[in-house]
């Protein structure tokens, strides 16, 4: 059974993911448009650096006074959180399972 809730898991890290590459890159264009500081800050190709994603999780978003920025950022924050913290679950749940054999 806990195998089972680990691969539903797995699942909603798959739709998280999902969501993340929907929200996250039209984030990215927004910001390429219309501030110019940040993508100075983080150069071409910022889908994956680890500055642009800490700016993300640490909702340095907030800090821009547009709502339409944070009406694309908040949904890539949320998605991003719910990828990494059910396939951490999802370990989690394996591991527990591999022990109680």
């Amino acid at each position: 059974m806990l195998l089972f809730f680990a691969l539903c898991l797995v699942g909603v890290a798959i739709a998280g993911f999902s969501a993340f590459v929907i929200f996250w890159p039209l984030t990215l264009v927004h910001i390429r448009d219309r501030h110019a500081a940040l993508t100075a800050q983080w150069g071409e190709g910022a889908f994956l650096k680890p500055e642009a994603l800490r700016w993300l999780l640490a909702r340095g978003y907030r800090a821009q006074a547009d709502a339409s920025l944070s009406g694309l950022a908040t949904p890539a924050r949320i998605s991003l959180i719910v990828m990494v913290a059910s396939l951490a679950l999802s370990g989690l749940l394996a591991l527990l399972a591999a022990a109680i054999k």
